[in-house]
C-alpha cells in the first residue's frame, strides 16, 4: 500500500514509524529538512523535502496514484488544501488533522466529502472522549462502547478484592457466561487467553460484555466500592481539557488548575461560569488541599510534559484521590506510568493513528482502536456476503494465533461469541489482535 504523510511532526512522525513496521510503502513530507533526519534513520521510509500545497511536489512524491494521503501538519488550512490537491491529482483516501471542532460535525462530513477529504480527524476531541468514558466509570482503566453500548469492553485492573482470581476462565467464563476475557497484560506480557489461563492480582483484564451485564461484572470483579466520581480537576487548560470540560456529564464538576494567566482568561471566556479556573501549579499540595482535593474524586493531569503528568498523579493518589487520568505523549514514559499504576493513560498519537489505520484497510471496518497497554488492536468488521468468516462457526475457522472474537451486534443487540456461534453477513464482529497483520484478519472478513 502506498501512503504519504505530510508533517514530521508528532503524530505524522508516530504514524511513519508504525505503518513502517508493517512493510507499507511511506512517504513521509515536510517543508523542514531537520523533522525529517532523525525519522529517516529509525524508520523505513522515503523522506522529502518539500511542500504539500505544491502540486509540483505532491506529483514527486506519487499523489496519483498513492493509495492514502495523510495531512496532520499543525496547519489544519494546509492539511485540508493538501487533500484537496491529493485527491484531484487521484489519491484514493485522504485524511486530515484540524484543531475546528465543527469540521468533526457529521452534518459537514458529505461537504469534505465533495472536496475531497475522506477523514477529518481531531486528536484533542478524540482524547476527550476517551477521558470522559473513563470518568464516568471510576473503577476502569478503559471503556470501549460497540453500536451505542450494545457491546461494552472494559479493561479492568484486578484488585485483591475480585473474586475470580486464580481460577482457569474455562470455569469461570464459558459459553453461558454473560462475559468473555478477551485480553489479559500479565506483568509486561500480553495474552490473548485460552480456558486454561487464569487471572492473576495487578493483572489488567479486558472483558467483553452487554450493556446490562456491567454491574454483574463490577461486582466479580470487586469494584462495588468505587464511588462515582463527581467532582473533578484538570491540570493543565490546553484544548484537550477545554473539550473534556464541556463533555463532562452535567453531574459532574470541574476545577481546572493553569499556570499561564492568559490561558486562564481565555478558558474562563470559553467555558460555563459552573467550571471554577485557578491560577496555579497542580503540582502545589498546599493548593491542591485548598482547593477540595480530599472530596476530589478524579485528578486529570493534561500538560504538555509527561513527567509533570505522572508525578501530578501519583501526587492525587497519595492524598486519595481514586480514578487518575495522565497525558503521556512520550511513549518511553507509558511503560513507567502503568509501572506507577497512575490509572488511564492518554496518548493524542495513539488516538490518531488508530482512526488513520481504519483507513488503510479494505474490508468495511467500523472502528479500530489501538490498546496501549497491552499492545493490541481491538477492531469492529463487518463481513461481507459469503466471507470466509461467514462459512463455518467459530471453533472451526482456524483464527490466527492471536487473535480473538469478543462478540458480535446483531440487528442491534449485542451478543457474546462461543465456539459454536455462527457469524452472518452484516453483523458487527469485534476482534482482538495482538502482534497479527490487520491485513490477513481482514481477508475473513471479504
Amino acid at each position: 500500500m502506498k501512503i504519504i504523510i505530510s508533517g514530521a511532526y508528532t503524530i505524522g512522525s508516530y504514524l511513519a514509524r508504525l505503518l513502517s513496521r508493517n512493510k507499507q510503502d511511506i512517504v513521509l513530507m515536510d517543508e523542514c529538512s531537520e523533522n525529517l533526519e532523525k525519522i529517516s534513520n529509525e524508520a523505513d521510509l522515503l523522506t522529502m523535502e518539500g511542500s504539500t500545497t505544491s502540486i509540483k511536489n505532491l506529483k514527486e512524491a506519487g499523489a496519483e496514484d498513492a493509495d492514502l494521503f495523510i495531512a496532520v501538519t499543525p496547519d489544519e488550512s494546509k492539511n485540508i488544501a493538501a487533500c484537496v490537491l491529493a485527491h484531484q491529482l487521484g489519491t484514493k483516501k485522504t485524511v486530515a488533522r484540524v484543531d475546528n471542532p465543527e469540521y468533526v460535525e457529521p452534518s459537514n462530513q458529505e461537504l469534505f466529502h465533495q472536496m475531497g477529504v475522506s477523514s477529518i480527524i481531531y486528536p484533542e476531541l478524540l482524547a476527550a472522549k476517551d477521558i470522559i468514558n473513563g470518568l464516568k466509570m471510576s473503577w476502569v482503566r478503559q471503556r470501549w462502547d460497540v453500536h451505542d453500548g450494545a457491546l461494552v469492553m472494559l479493561g479492568i485492573k484486578l484488585r485483591e478484592s475480585c473474586e475470580i482470581l486464580d481460577r482457569p476462565l474455562k470455569e469461570i467464563s464459558g459459553p453461558d457466561d454473560p462475559y468473555h476475557v478477551v485480553a489479559i497484560k500479565h506483568n509486561d506480557e500480553t495474552i490473548i487467553p485460552g480456558g486454561n489461563d487464569t487471572l492473576q492480582l495487578y493483572d489488567l483484564a479486558y472483558f467483553m460484555t452487554t450493556k446490562q451485564y456491567i454491574p454483574y461484572v463490577r461486582k466479580i470483579v470487586g469494584k462495588e466500592h468505587y464511588v462515582d466520581v463527581q467532582n473533578v480537576i484538570f491540570m493543565g487548560g490546553g484544548k484537550t481539557a477545554a473539550r473534556a470540560v464541556r463533555m463532562l456529564p452535567e453531574y459532574m464538576h470541574a476545577k481546572i488548575i493553569e499556570q499561564d494567566p492568559t490561558r486562564c482568561e481565555e478558558l474562563n471566556n470559553i467555558l460555563d461560569e459552573d467550571t471554577l479556573v485557578i491560577n496555579g501549579d497542580g503540582r502545589d499540595i498546599g493548593l491542591l488541599q485548598e482547593e477540595g482535593i480530599r472530596n476530589t474524586q478524579a485528578f486529570v493531569s493534561l500538560t504538555s510534559n509527561a513527567e509533570t503528568n505522572i508525578l501530578a498523579c501519583l501526587t492525587a493518589k497519595r492524598m486519595g484521590v481514586r480514578k487518575t487520568v495522565a497525558a503521556v505523549e512520550n511513549f518511553d514514559y507509558v511503560g513507567t506510568a502503568e509501572s506507577l499504576d497512575i490509572g488511564t493513560i492518554i496518548n493524542k498519537k495513539a488516538v490518531a493513528a488508530s482512526h488513520i489505520y481504519q483507513m488503510m484497510l479494505d474490508a468495511n471496518v467500523e472502528n479500530i482502536r489501538f490498546l496501549m497497554s497491552v499492545n493490541a488492536d481491538v477492531a469492529e468488521f463487518v463481513p461481507s456476503p459469503d466471507a470466509k468468516i461467514t462459512r463455518k462457526v467459530v471453533r472451526e475457522l482456524n483464527l490466527p494465533r492471536g487473535v480473538t472474537i469478543g462478540g458480535l451486534v446483531r440487528n442491534g443487540e449485542g451478543m457474546l461469541v462461543s465456539g459454536n456461534t455462527q457469524i452472518e453477513a452484516g453483523d458487527s464482529v469485534v476482534v482482538f489482535c495482538y502482534n497479527v497483520d490487520m491485513k490477513k484478519v481482514e481477508k475473513l472478513f471479504m
